[in-house]
């Protein structure tokens, strides 16, 4: 058997993003920002309707760990997808969710 070329840090970053993505809310978030909108903290917790504060812990979870990037104009900061390939995690995920 021939072994495999890893890239260990590489795996080590994706495993982190999959762990960061591993929460409700946070899919919630990636779900709303796949369609390549940026939204506002304001506009995100209004969607989910959850409070301003853990909007914004989530939001800091997902672009620490890489999944989102920032753009401030003025006084607002937009969040987005940072790779647009995430949208396929999510979907995939969602199409393993559905009842038969």
């Amino acid at each position: 058997m021939e072994k495999i070329d890893i890239d260990t840090e590489m795996l080590e970053s994706a495993a982190s993003m999959l762990k960061a993505i591993a929460h409700p809310m946070r899919i919630a978030i990636i779900h709303i920002l796949e369609e390549g909108d940026k939204k506002t903290v304001t506009e995100i917790h209004n969607l989910l309707d959850i409070e301003q504060s853990t909007t914004s812990h989530h939001l800091g979870i997902l672009k620490d760990k890489g999944v989102l990037a920032s753009k401030r104009e003025g006084k607002n900061t937009f969040y987005f997808l940072k790779h647009e390939s995430l949208k396929n995690i999510i979907a995939c995920v969602s199409q393993c969710t559905v009842k038969a």
